[in-house]
């Protein structure tokens, strides 16, 4: 298991999602930012609306998914 933060996905905090995939970290940050802002969190709205940004056009977001792969691979 591996750890990211919700920061080092580009959201604005620090709480920790683990996984044995990056792809299992991505998808905790998506519920985590999804469940922030239904909460009410105005902090993690950009976020939010980054990540819907990123499903809607995955050739677009490439570049982020391939960073966060590498960052991912690159964790003790």
């Amino acid at each position: 298991m591996k750890t990211m933060t919700c920061h080092d996905l580009g959201g604005p905090c620090m709480l920790e999602h683990q996984g044995s995939t990056a792809d299992a970290v991505i998808k905790a940050q998506d519920r985590h930012l999804r469940d922030a802002v239904r909460a009410g969190d105005q902090t993690h709205v950009a976020a939010r609306e980054a990540m819907k940004g990123r499903w809607r056009h995955p050739k677009k977001s490439m570049d982020w998914y391939n960073r966060v792969k590498r960052d991912f691979a690159a964790l003790p």
